[in-house]
């Protein structure tokens, strides 16, 4: 169970199930047995969108990014920003730009340029990016698949962070990990 402003982290060594369990959560999955319950209600997700769309953001240890992209195209990825209408629809990037440069500097991370390559920041940085939009397209349960595993420890400690700014905005977050000292940090 993972309420609202806390941290629930899953230890487990490779092997565990670990990975099996997010992918339940987050759709991709279906259940055999047992009831999942989301606010109060059974819930059955038929696919990823359908548990993003519930609330339940799952960030992945490879944060899904493409590197030649730049920050804003990654951080809205899917869900661009449009003005315009019928066959002049187009995606406003100034706003988005506004957006990714905000979202951003409020986890303490400075993006001089949003389209500057996403491949430019450090692997903290990327997933400060993956859970920052996750926040931004309101997520109220992160699921976070070890996100610290392939960092180093300056890196680490930013995501460490902003895990705890999150759980400190009141949302819940399940994290994943095999490092029990990363577990005691949130």
């Amino acid at each position: 169970k993972v309420s609202a402003g806390e941290v629930l982290c899953l230890l487990g060594d490779n092997g565990a199930g670990k990975s099996t369990l997010i992918n339940t959560l987050a759709g991709v999955h279906k259940p055999t047995s047992g009831d999942f319950l989301v606010e109060g209600q059974s819930r059955l997700f038929s696919g990823p969108r359908h548990a993003l769309d519930a609330g339940l953001a799952t960030v992945y240890q490879d944060p899904a990014m493409i590197p030649l992209m730049s920050v804003t195209r990654n951080f809205f990825m899917g869900r661009e920003p449009m003005v315009g209408f019928g066959p002049f629809k187009r995606i406003d990037m100034g706003f988005a730009d506004n957006v990714t440069r905000d979202e951003m500097h409020r986890i303490g991370i400075d993006v001089r340029d949003p389209q500057q390559a996403v491949g430019t920041l450090s692997g903290g940085e990327r997933q400060c990016v993956a859970i920052a939009r996750a926040v931004y397209f309101g997520a109220k349960v992160l699921i976070l698949d070890e996100p610290t595993s392939a960092l180093g420890v300056a890196q680490t400690s930013m995501v460490l962070k902003y895990i705890s700014q999150v759980r400190d905005k009141g949302l819940g977050v399940i994290f994943i990990t095999h490092n029990v000292r990363h577990a005691y940090a949130v």
